[in-house]
């Protein structure tokens, strides 16, 4: 269930949370990737990252 954060009495949006909480894993993947080469099959590497962390974001915020 969505519902705001509460931080120190400061309200935060729950997608502000999952989109910092996103970062951790769409890093690890792409470090994986890079570690064994699965980088150099992607043709725009920044258009893949975008992506990642977008696919990361939304199944964060679909199962959590």
């Amino acid at each position: 269930m969505l519902s705001e954060f509460n931080l120190h009495g400061v309200f935060l949006a729950p997608l502000a949370v999952y989109a910092l909480a996103a970062l951790v894993p769409s890093i690890a993947i792409r470090a994986v990737l890079a570690w064994c080469g699965g980088m150099r099959l992607f043709w725009h590497v920044a258009l893949f990252d975008l992506a990642l962390y977008v696919c990361t974001l939304c199944l964060l915020v679909r199962y959590v």
